[in-house]
Parts: C-alpha cells; structure tokens; sequence
C-alpha cells in the first residue's frame, strides 16, 4: 500500500475497544460479497464523513487441528493469515472507491465472523456485510453471518448483493421456472 492508503492496524486489543463513535463497520471475508460490502461501506463511510472498521474473523484453530503436533506457533499463523486476508482485500479494494478514500481501521478477532460483527456494530453508526460469503448453502438468499447481523447488531444493518449473487439468484428463478413448466420469469 501507498503511503496515501488512509490504513490503521489495530492489533493492540486496548486500541481496537476504543473504537466506538461514529463509523461504519463492515465485514471483510474475501468473498465477492465481502468485496462488494467493503466498497459500498467505503462510499457510505465517505459521504457520512467517518471512518470504515474493516472486521474480519478466523475459526479457533483448536476446533480443527491438533495443537499440540503443531505447538502455538500454527495458532500464531492462523491469526496472521487472517490478518493478511483481511489487509489484502482492503488494499485491493480501496482503488475502486471514493477518493480521498475514508480512514480504514483493521479489526481481526478469532471466533465467530457473527458475533464479531455483532460486537463492533455497538455505537456504530451503519454495519455493511455481503449477502454470501464463504458458506455452504449456496441456495440462500442470505448467508448465516448476514442473517445473524441483521437480527442482532446494534445499529442498522445494510445487506450488499454482489454481482455474483445476483447472477446466482437469476439462476435459480430460471432453474426453478423451468423444473415447474413455467416460462422464463422477467430479468431483473
């Protein structure tokens, strides 16, 4: 990133809990839906004049490898890895929003991407997340971290299709349009 990238890593646990105010927090997983959550967040953040907390979140490495083969340090790279993922998103993405681009904060917690999301949304005046991220059931029209946001977080919630989403809706309307006989439904 240039040195004009407005980008603060808050990797001291103390600075991330002061973190309150007038923001908008946006989950970043690295899906097209993450992508396209943190460029409206960027744009929203920019028009309300406040900066955007870029959260991400990574499983507890306890839960699916054996730490004690690996010892901390696997612990140490899973936590680093997200980190990484988390940067490289928000650098890729930054370009593609407004410029000056708003100040962009780092918050990467271990646990769930939900309660993460639900946590940071206290006193935050918007929380963006993508309608589908990275999990399985590729047939719903919100993810479970969505769903999760928007019915506990602590400020309004705003859930971004991605293109990709929308193609894949389209998709199964036509799908299902065609298995009951039916003509293809108006686009849109």
């Amino acid at each position: 990133m240039t040195d004009q990238t407005p980008l603060v890593e808050d990797e001291d646990e103390a600075e991330v809990e002061q973190l309150h105010g007038p923001r908008v927090v946006v989950g970043v997983d690295g899906s097209a839906g993450g992508r396209t959550a943190l460029l409206f967040a960027l744009h929203d953040a920019a028009r309300r004049g406040v900066p955007v907390e870029a959260v991400g979140a990574y499983a507890d490495p306890d839960r699916w490898m054996d730490l004690y083969v690996l010892g901390d340090h696997a612990a140490d790279q899973v936590g680093a890895a997200a980190v990484d993922r988390v940067r490289g998103c928000v650098a890729d993405v930054l370009p593609e929003g407004p410029q000056p681009p708003p100040q962009v904060h780092l918050r990467v917690e271990q646990g769930s991407a939900a309660d993460a999301l639900v946590r940071a949304s206290h006193d935050a005046d918007l929380l963006v997340v993508g309608s589908r991220g990275h999990g399985g059931f590729a047939s719903m029209l919100l993810g479970s971290v969505s769903m999760q946001c928007v019915q506990h977080a602590t400020c309004p919630v705003t859930v971004v299709h991605s293109p990709e989403a929308h193609h894949h809706r389209l998709h199964l309307r036509r799908s299902h349009h065609e298995e009951a006989g039916q003509a293809d439904p108006p686009v849109g």
